[in-house]
């Protein structure tokens, strides 16, 4: 995996618009469900890629501080050589003078050498290091764009849950609605009501009944009084 590939999807998945996914899912929970494990998982291999990407930075930068290293190491050489060389010379041993001149111009030349190597390396480490910024930027970004899915996703579910509660006590109410002739409690109520009626009417019957037998009874003694009159007057006759 190259770095301007790992780059590119780093830099996609940060910029991904969520609200926009969302609206055009069937199902949003599961789109979030499905959204988070593939942001997860996306995680998971670009900080494997950012982490290869980052040590080979540091291989590079070890290299060059090496050559920074080594060419201050046969800097120093060469002038002690040098030194060398004009302390023989001094005492008029040219010829090994000489040597040690030679020793002096070959830790120039590694010297100089060393320097190259280091100066080569400047902007591929330049380079590499602004590569390393911008996926440890893009890292940050997709963590956080995972923090608002697993926001969104919990806020789904429980307005979700709140919905299907609702729900749920809104059919409980209509189904004990005292309007509604098919419920089971207007149906109670209209037996009671048939009950009490049904008792009024018995009242009523024998409170009736009771007023035929008075009236019967004013009828007999009406007929007893007439004939004991009628026997009174036949006596006196």
């Amino acid at each position: 995996m190259t770095k301007q590939t790992i780059l590119g999807r780093v830099a996609q998945l940060a910029k991904a618009n969520i609200n926009s996914l969302l609206d055009q899912a069937e199902d949003p929970q599961k789109m979030l469900d499905q959204l988070i494990r593939d942001y997860t998982n996306n995680i998971r291999e670009a900080e494997e890629a950012v982490a290869t990407t980052i040590g080979n930075l540091r291989m590079v930068e070890l290299d060059h501080k090496e050559d920074q290293d080594a060419a201050n190491e046969w800097g120093t050489k060469a002038i002690a050589a040098s030194r060398k060389a004009d302390e023989l010379r001094s005492d008029g041993s040219a010829a090994d003078a000489d040597k040690f001149d030679t020793l002096a111009k070959v830790a120039l030349q590694r010297q100089l050498q060393s320097e190259r190597e280091a100066k080569d390396a400047e902007p591929t480490i330049a380079s590499q290091t602004e590569v390393v910024d911008k996926l440890k930027s893009g890292l940050d970004q997709m963590k956080i764009k995972l923090t608002q899915l697993q926001s969104k996703r919990n806020q789904l579910v429980a307005r979700a849950k709140t919905a299907q509660a609702q729900n749920r006590m809104l059919d409980a109410a209509q189904n004990i609605d005292v309007l509604d002739p098919t419920s089971e409690l207007a149906r109670f109520e209209d037996k009671v009501r048939r009950e009490e009626a049904r008792a009024m009417g018995k009242q009523e019957l024998a409170a009736s009944s009771l007023d035929a037998q008075f009236e019967q009874l004013d009828s007999l003694d009406d007929e007893a009084e007439v004939a004991a009159r009628l026997a009174a007057l036949k006596a006196t006759t």
